[in-house]
């Protein structure tokens, strides 16, 4: 095997598989943009503005975010409990890469859906 692809070889040491292997599912880049558009956001907020996740699924997305450094929470010492969400500056320096990404499938979606159809 190349020199140049043993980067990919090694699961464990890989590190496209090991980013996207948790930021490539459904909702932690939709969360990631969301974020990137609005300094904070309680997690009510950011569940009305994805529609569509559960409960459960934003809860798991945004800890998973959280323990990779993508994502801050800030907890506030009142009753009820507040809690906001905010990009951290690991997150902010995604972003542009996550943006670039969203463009590109805007463009192409309908190219896309065309091809799967063919």
């Amino acid at each position: 095997m190349e020199e140049k692809f043993k980067k990919y070889s090694d699961c464990d040491k890989c590190p496209v598989r090991t980013v996207l292997g948790r930021i490539g599912d459904k909702w932690s880049l939709l969360t990631i943009s969301v974020l990137g558009e609005c300094d904070k956001l309680r997690f009510s907020e950011i569940q009305k503005i994805l529609g569509d996740v559960s409960h459960k699924m934003l809860a798991v997305t945004l800890r998973k975010l959280e323990d990779d450094g993508l994502v801050e929470r800030r907890i506030f010492p009142v009753v009820p409990p507040k809690v906001e969400y905010n990009l951290s500056e690991r997150g902010r320096s995604l972003l542009p890469h996550v943006q670039s990404l969203t463009s590109w499938a805007a463009e192409n979606m309908n190219d896309i859906k065309n091809s799967r159809n063919a």
